[in-house]
């Protein structure tokens, strides 16, 4: 493991593979600080392009095999956490990683980080939304949409090796494969992991399932569980709020807010929600609206971030900077306490030898999700001809064989998107 991470062990078992009775889980505190962890996630919110579920990949790089703060299985038990609770998933992922290294605080640093560059972006745009136009512009989305393809390539490859390793395993992930295609958005992905879940208890139910790493998250049951009541608070009781600022700063809040509760199924699964909560009543026009749109698609980071443009182009006011801060934080805020509620919970929900093994189904299943997000949404929206594919092929031999870092594919594909608009 490198030097300078946090140490995670793994439980001790029984001779069948189980832990014992009550075993608590083992391991060291977290070392790290959230100034560290705002550093990495800054960076990755300044390169993560591509969606929630390419997002995936860009973690499990640089947390996983690079930097080593959680193990594979570790890791894609999260992801499944992730998956199952409304909201962002790769936010959601971040700020559990940020909690793990860092504390608290350094679960906040690590959406502050993250977030931060696609907000701005999405700020600046809508003060500038006129000046956003010309070939120069279209190349640059499409070349930063084509990262995306490389990038869910290899995150595939890398967890089906580790998350599939037998056939009974590599048959749910085709299954989630072949049910997430049919069923896109939440209904597929989520039916896939309960699916999965389902079935890998049954699957050689002789098998020993050693108990997988099971990292300490420093959060205790009081918090959590002051976490969940908010959650519930502020989506059961809107008038709690609504005497703390004016009736159109509460009015935006609550509307972006119960967009962010009600969302499975990650970024994109939000613009009808959104749509609904700021077009219906006149805060933003459709134009506005879609233009936005089109942006949000080509920045960094979460997808979620959209609501920083939409909050600063809404009226009445608040609008422009107060309204992106009031409309940033209360789309996340339900996801972030969700699953921070969670967190101390999950080790005794998933420790159990029948609850690992419908663990292994469900990280299959993972596996398929995240292949058909490569088929489309990814695929299908970069990929618009030969050169294209030769690029994505291009990427991915440079990640894969090369080994060069992701940022610096990310800065490759947006300059030959532009050449190619250019030209």
């Amino acid at each position: 493991m490198a030097s300078g991470t946090s140490v995670i062990q793994t439980d001790k078992t029984t001779a069948s593979g189980a832990p014992p009775p009550g075993t608590p889980p083992t391991g060291t505190p977290p070392t790290g600080t959230p100034w560290e962890v705002f550093l990495v996630f800054l960076k990755l919110g300044l390169t993560c392009f591509g969606g929630p579920l390419a997002h995936l990949g860009y973690f499990r790089t640089e947390f996983v095999t690079r930097r080593g703060w959680i193990g594979e299985a570790a890791y894609a038990d999260l992801v499944a956490l992730c998956q199952f609770l409304p909201g962002p998933t790769s936010s959601k992922l971040g700020f559990s990683l940020g909690v793990l290294r860092g504390g608290t605080l350094g679960g906040l640093a690590a959406w502050v980080g993250f977030t931060l560059p696609s907000a701005a972006i999405m700020l600046g745009f809508a003060y500038a939304a006129a000046s956003f136009t010309g070939p120069v512009a279209t190349g640059l989305i499409d070349g930063l949409k084509l990262v995306a393809v490389p990038v869910v390539a290899q995150a595939v490859i890398g967890m089906g090796r580790s998350l599939t390793p037998d056939w009974p395993r590599r048959t749910i992930g085709l299954a989630a494969l072949a049910l997430t295609l049919a069923l896109p958005g939440a209904p597929g992905q989520i039916g896939s992991i309960v699916l999965g879940a389902l079935v890998g208890p049954i699957l050689r139910p002789g098998d020993a399932v050693v108990q997988a790493e099971s990292p300490i998250y420093p959060v205790s049951k009081r918090q959590a569980l002051t976490a969940l009541a908010s959650f519930i608070a502020l989506c059961l009781a809107p008038f709690a709020i609504q005497p703390l600022a004016g009736r159109q700063a509460a009015d935006l809040f609550l509307a972006f807010y119960r967009s962010g509760a009600l969302v499975f199924g990650g970024g994109h699964v939000v613009l009808p929600l959104l749509q609904g909560a700021v077009v219906a009543p006149g805060w933003v026009s459709d134009n506005d609206f879609l233009a936005g749109y089109g942006v949000a698609q080509a920045v960094p980071g979460p997808m979620f971030s959209f609501a920083a443009y939409l909050g600063a182009v809404s009226g009445p006011a608040p609008n422009g900077l107060v309204g992106a801060a009031i409309a940033t934080v209360a789309v996340f805020l339900p996801a972030l306490l969700l699953v921070y509620g969670m967190l101390p919970f999950w080790h005794g929900i998933s420790a159990g030898n029948w609850a690992r093994r419908a663990m292994r189904g469900a990280n299959a299943a993972v596996v398929g999700i995240l292949a058909a997000a490569f088929i489309t949404p990814v695929c299908t929206s970069a990929i618009t001809g030969p050169a294209d594919a030769l690029s994505a092929m291009i990427g991915l031999m440079l990640l894969l064989i090369a080994r060069v870092p992701s940022w610096l594919v990310v800065i490759l594909s947006a300059a030959w998107g532009i050449a190619h608009a250019l030209i």
